[in-house]
């Protein structure tokens, strides 16, 4: 079999998926990450923390965002149960809020129809990057025989229709993708050799921005208006 495509929709109250999180400030990055992703699909094939990723690490990985969200800053306190005289730790965690992407993943044909069999019956909860964060709705959409890009440019728009209704009536979204051979991209640290808690790794990978652009025939703004002013 082939190469095929794993499309995504990655849609919740609440995302969060960092890259360079460190200690007490936890930060999101304005995309899904593809360390979070496979992690997710690791776990919907019941693969554990502690065991290896092979067969996951030669996929390629794009997202497409087709709902920003906003970005929201959280305050939390900690204290170790075990010292009641600790004092407590302010930590900053951020999360993206009514957010929606669309997240791809190109692989070999079995691989690929296998993570889409382990979506369908997860044997572990998944979640959009943290514990904290479930998905509204089921994830899979469909898995096809298409590369990465075509994929990604053939879906049509996931945005919710509150912001729809509030964006032009055609639409560039912003899309980021693993670099093609010989590609230059930005380099970031989001390759997940091992979630093992004890030694966590992370291989660097090659990153490309690019865009799609989609009609939004349920556009409320004037097509006249530059000031782009809501009809009444």
């Amino acid at each position: 079999m082939g190469r095929k495509t794993l499309r995504l929709r990655l849609a919740g109250p609440m995302q969060s998926w960092g890259t360079s999180s460190r200690f007490t400030r936890r930060a999101t990055d304005a995309a899904p990450s593809k360390s979070g992703v496979l992690g997710m699909l690791a776990a919907a094939k019941g693969v554990r923390r502690t065991e290896p990723l092979t067969e996951l690490l030669d996929v390629r990985f794009g997202v497409r965002i087709d709902q920003p969200g906003a970005l929201l800053r959280d305050f939390q306190t900690t204290r170790p149960l075990d010292v009641p005289d600790a004092n407590a730790t302010l930590a900053e965690r951020f999360y993206l809020t009514d957010a929606v992407f669309l997240a791809a993943v190109e692989g070999d044909g079995d691989l690929i129809d296998d993570l889409a069999e382990a979506l369908r019956r997860p044997r572990f909860q998944l979640f959009l990057g943290r514990r904290s964060c479930p998905p509204s709705d089921k994830i899979l959409l469909d898995a096809v025989d298409l590369p990465l890009g075509q994929a990604i440019a053939a879906q049509p728009w996931l945005a919710a229709r509150h912001h729809r209704h509030r964006c032009p009536p055609r639409v560039d979204l912003e899309v980021v993708r693993d670099a093609r051979p010989g590609e230059q991209g930005d380099a970031v640290q989001d390759v997940p050799v091992s979630f093992d808690p004890r030694h966590r790794r992370y291989a660097w990978r090659q990153v490309v921005p690019d865009s799609v652009t989609v009609d939004n025939p349920e556009s409320r703004l004037r097509r006249h208006d530059p000031f782009a002013v809501f009809e009444v």
